[in-house]
């Protein structure tokens, strides 16, 4: 499920590149599910975040598993949208330097 590859960025110049209203829209409608996405949308008198995978979509929603949940959005609230790569793996603890 690479950004880079299938139909899903055929529209788009960049994938890291963010999208802004309808291109947002249409970038959410075109990726396969379980990729990853952050997606910018109006809440309330503001706006917030989602960054995870994209795992459902509707005509009018998509559904976003986060670390915190599940965010279902409605795609006429999305301002911008983009693909993300995947996190880094955990990095190794530190040992404890012994004497």
């Amino acid at each position: 499920m690479s950004p880079d590859a299938g139909p899903s960025t055929l529209h788009f110049t960049h994938p890291g590149a963010d999208m802004i209203g309808d291109d947002a829209r249409l970038l959410l409608a075109g990726a396969d599910l379980g990729t990853r996405v952050v997606v910018r949308y109006r809440l309330g008198t503001g706006a917030t975040d989602a960054l995870g995978y994209l795992r459902e979509r509707t005509d009018t929603t998509c559904l976003i598993e986060t670390k915190r949940g599940h965010d279902r959005i409605r795609l006429d609230e999305v301002i911008a949208a983009r693909f993300v790569p995947e996190p880094p793996p955990p990095r190794p603890r530190a040992r404890p330097v012994s004497q």
